[in-house]
């Protein structure tokens, strides 16, 4: 309970803390630790004992229930609280750099001589409008959402607040419809092989197989498509399965169909390569239909590095630049130039632009992939979403699973696409280059590249 003091005209009240001492080695110790107060609010005394005894009491509930935060004289600096709560978080390293840069560019700056708790709904509000006024659409999306799990982690994880400043609220005034994400247009099959076809142009057989690779299995590019080693390819996998167990369900299972596995994604950590697990955990198989399978043959038969897919000199993607190097001119089109004194840098012809794929990132043929298979009507959606990559919420992702017969139709609706929509309609296919037998080479090619994994 707690108990008040009075010493003359000054009303003093007491109350535990929830809190024990410490010892020299920083244990604690039975002695309790006591706050006080001399007014409800500072440079305000209390009126009398009783309501100075009701304040104690209300602290003391405060601590039972685990409402209870620092006081006046320990208060948080919002830049102190950004660097105590990214300490804290568990991301991935990409994840680690994002938020970091989301902290540091924009949220400590705006908030850098404001504590925890003073900001109030009327301060947030100002500096939502600041973010959504000066950055683009997604990225002030992004910061706002960084900023609310500082505040609820603020209320819920720190008690530094007692409610979080960002009120949700039903609409009031005039309806204003936002703008969620990109307006896609329409991408015919026809402007998918003009990109591969100028792939093929900039690249050689890489870039073709890169681009068909993406538009009929729906990896992520860059991570995934630069994390696919010749090991985890339909021309080895699933034989070349390291985990015995996945190895002996997989050759069962795909005794009739070929699929590759998507086990890891490759990027740069302070410029060393690295693998990591794919995103958000996404491991999975992919079946393939016939004619990307022969693809990725000829394409590991033109080379014997253990990544699938090399740069136009021979080396991993991940040392490329490649939106400026490959993606800009498979897309929008380039001028016909000579052969620079690199190898790197071979003639090549005009390059026509995609006008469907003008502005658009490469991972729009991800968007084309999950369309091609809705248009087939008749694919399960647990199918279709498990092949990108997600899982469907609720009791439809517990009691939903992918089956053979499902993949089989993948299999075969996908070739039906290709036989109909690129061979049917006569666009042109380049020719392959011919497999040499291993034992003239005298060893067979490294199945994987033995980079580092980040878990």
């Amino acid at each position: 309970m707690p108990y008040v003091e009075v010493r003359g005209n000054n009303i003093r009240v007491k109350w535990w803390s929830g809190e024990y001492h410490l010892d020299d080695a920083g244990k604690p110790t039975k002695k309790k630790r006591y706050e006080s107060a001399s007014g409800p609010e500072p440079g305000v005394p209390f009126a009398d004992e009783d309501e100075a005894y009701n304040f104690g009491l209300d602290r003391e509930s405060d601590v039972r229930n685990k409402r209870n935060r620092r006081k006046a004289a320990e208060r948080l600096g919002m830049g102190e609280y950004c660097d105590l709560w990214f300490a804290e978080t568990s991301l991935r390293v990409r994840s680690n750099k994002t938020y970091k840069s989301r902290l540091d560019s924009v949220i400590r700056p705006y908030w850098l001589q404001w504590k925890v708790d003073e900001i109030t709904p009327v301060e947030y509000a100002a500096f939502e409008r600041y973010v959504r006024g000066k950055y683009s659409h997604n990225y002030a999306k992004n910061v706002l959402g960084v900023f609310k799990m500082l505040m609820d982690d603020a209320v819920v994880k720190y008690k530094l607040r007692d409610e979080s400043p960002i009120i949700e609220q039903r609409r009031r005034g005039r309806y204003e419809k936002k703008q969620t994400r990109r307006v896609k247009r329409q991408l015919p099959t026809t402007a998918v092989h003009q990109l591969a076809c100028n792939a093929y142009t900039v690249w050689g057989l890489p870039g073709w197989a890169y681009i068909w690779t993406i538009a009929f299995t729906g990896m992520r590019p860059p991570g995934e498509m630069y994390g696919l080693q010749r090991g985890y390819s339909s021309v080895h996998w699933p034989e070349s399965e390291p985990d015995r167990e996945l190895r002996e369900e997989a050759v069962d299972r795909y005794q009739h169909m070929t699929a590759l596995r998507v086990q890891y994604q490759a990027y740069k950590v302070s410029r060393q390569p690295f693998l990591a697990t794919p995103k958000y955990g996404s491991w999975r198989t992919l079946v393939i239909p016939p004619f990307l399978h022969a693809m990725h043959a000829a394409l590991l038969a033109s080379h014997r590095d253990p990544w699938v897919f090399l740069s136009i000199a021979g080396k991993p993607l991940l040392e490329t630049d490649f939106d400026g190097t490959y993606w800009y001119p498979m897309r929008d089109g380039a001028e016909a130039r000579a052969a620079g004194p690199q190898k790197s840098r071979p003639a090549r012809p005009a390059i026509p632009a995609v006008p469907e794929m003008a502005g658009e990132p490469i991972y729009r043929l991800r968007h084309w992939h999950k369309a091609k298979l809705d248009e087939a009507g008749d694919i399960p959606r647990v199918a279709v979403e498990a092949r990108m990559g997600h899982e469907l919420p609720g009791v439809e992702g517990v009691y939903s699973e992918v089956t053979v017969p499902m993949e089989e139709r993948i299999v075969e609706y996908l070739q039906t696409v290709w036989e109909k929509e690129v061979v049917g309609a006569g666009l042109w296919t380049p020719p392959f280059p011919m497999a040499l037998p291993d034992d003239l080479l005298g060893v067979a090619p490294s199945l994987f590249s033995g980079l580092p994994v980040l878990e």
